[in-house]
């Protein structure tokens, strides 16, 4: 038996907090290099997708600005306000909570092998250390909170797709 979309939508708010829990250290440890704050959107693009589940949580919590706002003009992440700022920034995606952090995940590359990939945001290179000389601690590890984030998306009832995911800017009225 699946999870309610009312049970889904609480354990993502809790993912949430566990993000935001897990990011802290990371992002104190790269604060001298990290020029991440309020309008800084050079991260915030267009066309980012999330799971339903997530979408769900963006629309009880902001069902008034879905349905009257006008969503950020294409080429922006549509929930950005006319000074680069996140109208729903409490209760952004993951995707949103670890941008501009030291990033790194595996991928498997053309031989077959498993190879590690790092990157960081343009704007937060120079500050640091450079990523090659770094502990793989010292970055956020795409792939464990995604994987959590899926699980929960599949465990929701009636869902025929339980990877589809929801286009941001398709969750204003005005851009239906």
């Amino acid at each position: 038996m699946g999870s309610t979309l009312g049970d889904a939508k609480n354990y993502v708010v809790r993912l949430h907090r566990a993000v935001d829990e897990a990011r802290a250290p990371i992002e104190a440890e790269h604060a001298e290099r990290l020029r991440c704050k309020r309008g800084c959107s050079g991260c915030c693009v267009d066309g980012l997708t999330v799971f339903e589940v997530e979408a769900a949580l963006i629309e009880s919590r902001h069902g008034a600005l879905l349905a009257e706002a006008e969503p950020h003009p294409p080429g922006a992440c549509a929930f950005l306000d006319e000074d680069g700022a996140c109208r729903i920034y409490d209760e952004r995606p993951y995707v949103c909570r670890t941008q501009g952090l030291p990033l790194r995940w595996l991928e498997e590359a053309e031989d077959g092998a498993i190879v590690e990939v790092r990157d960081i945001c343009p704007l937060n290179v120079d500050g640091g250390p450079a990523l090659d000389e770094l502990g793989a601690e010292r970055f956020w590890s795409i792939g464990p909170f995604e994987e959590r984030l899926a699980a929960v998306q599949a465990s929701v009832e009636d869902q025929t797709e339980p990877t589809r995911r929801v286009a941001l800017r398709s969750l204003f009225a005005k851009a239906r």
